[in-house]
């Protein structure tokens, strides 16, 4: 019985470490009607989400009304660091189909209506 709880052991050892998915971590986003926001991006269920953690504008730190509130909601990993979901645009209090890619550091971030025929768009930066 030993030997056969080392093996397992030894097995599941050997077994390579599921990657953490390459969107978590905090994020900076572009400036946006004058403001940027740091975003938490984190697991919820199978997908991405993100919330607000902390908002700057020309004058430094402020305490927005939009601190706790997700931007990025419910994003679908689709493969090759591309995901699908939907994107919250504070500045007019609408919800935008979404779609992010992640490279690096880096995610460039749509939002669209009109079945993806309008889009806007952002990219932000890694903050850890």
């Amino acid at each position: 019985m030993k030997k056969l709880a080392l093996a397992a052991v030894l097995a599941v050892a050997g077994l390579p470490a599921f990657a953490q998915d390459p969107a978590l971590g905090l994020w900076k986003t572009q400036i946006d009607d004058g403001a940027y926001a740091y975003v938490d991006m984190y697991q919820c269920g199978q997908k991405v989400c993100g919330r607000i953690t902390r908002t700057f504008n020309d004058t430094g730190e402020y305490q927005s009304p939009n601190i706790g509130k997700a931007l990025v909601i419910n994003m679908a990993p689709q493969g090759d660091g591309t995901y699908k979901g939907n994107v919250w645009r504070p500045s007019n209090d609408k919800i935008y189909i979404g779609k992010m890619e992640v490279s690096g550091n880096r995610i460039d971030l749509k939002g669209c209506v009109a079945g993806g025929l309008l889009c806007a768009n952002q990219t932000w930066s890694r903050i850890q």
